[in-house]
Order: structure tokens, then C-alpha cells, then sequence
């Protein structure tokens, strides 16, 4: 991308820069948002981005390819969320690398402690594949992302109760004791509401029924005082979960 473009997407929206120059713009975006980080902190950002291409290379989401979602929330916790913290920007590049791709982190199923799998989760990978794939990432990228990712990763669901009731309790109990975390988590469902206008058909309804209910409990957590965010930043975040309420309770209606 030339030097004029370069420039032009600095200043772009997110969805902007996806709906008019698609992948490209959304790293040429990163790599603006990256350029003035440290050395050691630059090389390990563009490592963990390489790193989520590659596991999600054959991924799609609606219209595009997985890592534009990828892109924007790494890029929405830098720029929108003013956070200057290498781990919290890598585990958002990376946040859905175990929930995704375990296998792929770690093909043997087995930690460096020799965890075995012992129970499958609802995309097929065992809770011991996770704890694998979590402990590649913290030779790879250092325990704190390692932790954050794990964080925001969804665990192995009971059988015969609603996977969406226990996707919002692991939420509010995970997010609970793990502030930064939550400012992943917090930019994965901005880019989560705001994309639910690209879906179409009875996904749309089942993927706002999923996240209509999380609401009140995001608002609840980012509203927290430990929260890591500026009050202004944190304003904002509460107000786009206000209209992604309003946006869910109209296709519900």
C-alpha cells in the first residue's frame, strides 16, 4: 500500500478500512498502529499476527477472511482503547487461536506436564488439547498471553444444559478476576455487534439471541473500577454496548 493510502487508513474506521480495502488496509492499519512500539515489542506483535493468519488461514467469517476480525480487534483495544501493553495486544490477536485451532498449537494433545485429553468440548477439542494449545502460546509468547487468551477462551460446555446460559456464566465468572482480559473480551463483542449486520437469515436471529444476554453482563464488568481503561474510553465502550443492545432487541423483535 503507497504512503498516501498508508496515511488515509490511519484516520479510516475499522469497518471502513474493511469494506474498501479489505485485509490489506487492516494491516497496513496495524502496522501504523505498531511502527513507534519498542523493537522487542513490534517483532512479537507481527509474530502473533503471522501466527493468527497461519491458524486461521482457511477460517472465514461471513463475507471475509477470519483475520479482518482479528485485525480489528487488536487494532480497536491499540488505538480505540489507548492500551500500550504487547500482551494485551498479542492476546488479542490470538484470543480465538485456542478456542479455534488447539490442535494445530499443539498436534500431540499433551502440555510439556504430559496432560492427556479427557473430554471434548462443543468444537471437538479436548479440554487437555486447550491446556496444550495455552501452554505453546506461553513458550511462544510468555504466560501473561497465555493467560489472557485463556481467559476469553470458551471451556468444554456440560451436556444438557443451554450452551448459551453457560457461555455467559464462564464470561462473568472469567472476567471477573482478570481486568484486562476484559478489554479483549470487550472489543471481541464490539466487532462481534457490530458484524451481525453482515448476517442474514434465521444466523442472524440465533447469533443475537447468543449475544443479547451478555449485555447487562459486560456492561456490569467493564463498569468495574479496576477496570484498565481512561473513564472516557470507558464511556464509550458502555455506549456501544447500549446500541448493540438496541440492535439485537430489533432483530429479536
Amino acid at each position: 500500500m503507497d504512503s498516501d493510502r498508508r496515511q488515509l487508513v490511519a484516520t479510516m474506521p475499522l469497518h471502513a478500512i474493511t469494506s474498501t480495502y479489505g485485509e490489506q488496509g487492516l494491516r497496513a492499519r496495524f502496522a501504523v498502529e505498531v511502527e513507534a512500539w519498542p523493537g522487542p515489542d513490534r517483532e512479537r506483535l507481527n509474530r502473533a499476527l503471522d501466527l493468527a493468519a497461519r491458524l486461521h488461514a482457511a477460517d472465514r467469517r461471513e463475507r471475509e477472511p477470519y483475520v479482518n476480525h482479528l485485525l480489528r480487534v487488536a487494532i480497536r483495544v491499540m488505538s480505540h482503547y489507548g492500551v500500550r501493553d504487547a500482551d494485551v495486544a498479542c492476546a488479542a490477536l490470538l484470543h480465538d487461536a485456542v478456542e479455534d485451532h488447539a490442535a494445530d498449537l499443539a498436534p500431540d494433545g499433551r502440555s510439556r506436564e504430559g496432560v492427556s485429553p479427557d473430554g471434548r468440548s462443543p468444537e471437538g477439542v479436548s479440554a487437555g488439547g486447550q491446556e496444550a494449545a495455552l501452554a505453546a502460546l506461553a513458550r511462544g509468547f510468555g504466560p501473561r498471553v497465555a493467560a489472557l487468551v485463556g481467559a476469553v477462551t470458551n471451556p468444554e460446555y456440560a451436556p444438557g444444559r443451554d450452551p448459551h446460559e453457560q457461555y455467559r456464566e464462564h464470561v462473568a465468572e472469567s472476567l471477573r478476576g482478570n481486568p484486562w482480559a476484559r478489554v479483549i473480551k470487550a472489543s471481541d463483542f464490539t466487532d462481534n455487534g457490530v458484524g451481525l449486520i453482515h448476517s442474514t437469515g434465521p444466523r442472524l436471529r440465533k447469533l443475537a439471541g447468543k449475544y443479547a444476554p451478555l449485555v447487562p453482563v459486560l456492561r456490569e464488568l467493564i463498569a468495574l473500577p479496576d477496570t484498565p481503561l481512561d473513564a472516557q474510553v470507558r464511556e464509550r465502550i458502555l455506549a456501544q454496548l447500549d446500541r448493540a443492545a438496541e440492535r439485537f432487541a430489533a432483530v429479536l423483535a
